[in-house]
């Protein structure tokens, strides 16, 4: 009887060694090549706040889509994407606009100081502002661009008559207290003298524009003042 033999065992196979995943070759002339990933996420603060230069320069009708891509740096899809289309970035701008200026106002109206110096301090801000702009100066953005477009735009005029009211509410207020202290007679009339401090910072606005010197706003705005802290 042949006796049959097990086949023998095949040699016990070694553990493979580990190898390291191959790192990426620098490309001809040493740059190594770019990452795959995510791009940066844009900052939306900065973008709209290049998008506020361009069209409070430009106003709404003329400025363009490539001119706000060419701004912020973001094409239209993404900037379709991040603000919607060009007028709801518009009123994003606006927005943004009417937040400085309060901010800057509110400092001022916040000041505990007599009424004259508090009003010249009050018309200073607004001519650094109305007189700024890379290009020159710019004038309000309110009066010099939203207005036109408040026209055709129920959303826009609705920002405009907010913003007028409350510049007109702010003067009141201040007129009111100086009014109380004894600076004003009490025949005087807080809400004349609010609409009067409006129409004073809409005039120097529009001259601003116009690229009338600083100096002969000042003088305006000395004139309006004297008339106003008389009641």
């Amino acid at each position: 009887m042949v006796q049959k033999r097990n086949p023998p065992l095949p040699p016990r196979a070694r553990p493979k060694a580990k190898t390291e995943p191959a790192k990426p070759q620098p490309a001809a002339g040493g740059v190594p090549p770019k990452r795959r990933g995510r791009p940066r996420a844009y900052e939306p603060d900065v973008a709209l706040s290049r998008a506020l230069d361009v069209f409070w320069k430009d106003g709404f009708a003329a400025t363009s889509l490539d001119d706000l891509s060419a701004a912020t740096g973001m094409n239209r899809p993404s900037l379709y994407g991040a603000f919607g289309d060009k007028r709801e970035l518009y009123k994003k701008t606006y927005e943004s606009y009417r937040n400085r200026a309060r901010a800057r106002m509110g400092e001022a109206f916040a000041a505990d100081m007599p009424l004259r110096p508090m009003l010249l301090r009050i018309y200073g801000i607004a001519l650094d502002m109305y007189l700024s702009g890379e290009d020159g100066p710019r004038g309000c953005f309110t009066v010099m661009t939203a207005t036109s477009e408040a026209v055709f735009d129920p959303d826009i005029r609705a920002l405009v008559v907010s913003g007028l009211g409350e510049m007109d509410r702010f003067f009141a207020r201040l007129f009111k207290i100086a009014q109380e202290r004894g600076e004003l007679p009490a025949s005087a009339d807080p809400q004349v003298l609010a609409n009067l401090a409006s129409a004073t910072i809409h005039t120097i606005a529009i001259r601003a524009r116009a690229q009338i010197p600083r100096t002969e706003l000042e003088t305006l705005v000395n004139g309006a003042v004297d008339v106003m802290v008389r009641g």
